[in-house]
């Protein structure tokens, strides 16, 4: 597991049926590309978020494959009709086979 890897989301507590709202993440990490050489000329190996999904009520919305050149610390922002309340799960996939999750919750006002 890479250190001080954090992921943040925002997503509204409340909505309404069938609005269309705007949810924001983020992942801390460094995010190397396996090209770069330490000082003592030795690569770096890669270590990179390679993948990041989101769900609602276990339905996918969001499922993204990242390559080395997506910047350090990966932004998503993307919209989604929220038909009912519920919860979005959201997972980072890791190079060396962690795994980051975070859920949020949503009621319909």
């Amino acid at each position: 597991m890479a250190k001080g890897v954090k992921p943040r989301v925002k997503v509204p507590k409340t909505a309404a049926a069938g609005e269309t709202i705007t949810i924001k993440t983020l992942i801390s990490h460094k995010m190397e590309t396996g090209r770069r050489k330490d000082g003592d000329g030795n690569v770096i190996p890669r270590s990179i978020i390679n993948r990041f999904t989101c769900a609602f009520n276990g339905n996918s919305i969001v499922d993204v494959n990242m390559e080395p050149a997506i910047s350090v610390n990966p932004y998503f922002q993307f919209e989604a009709t929220v038909p009912e309340a519920g919860e979005f799960t959201f997972t980072w996939y890791d190079d060396d086979g962690s795994v980051y999750e975070k859920k949020k919750s949503i009621k319909i006002a």
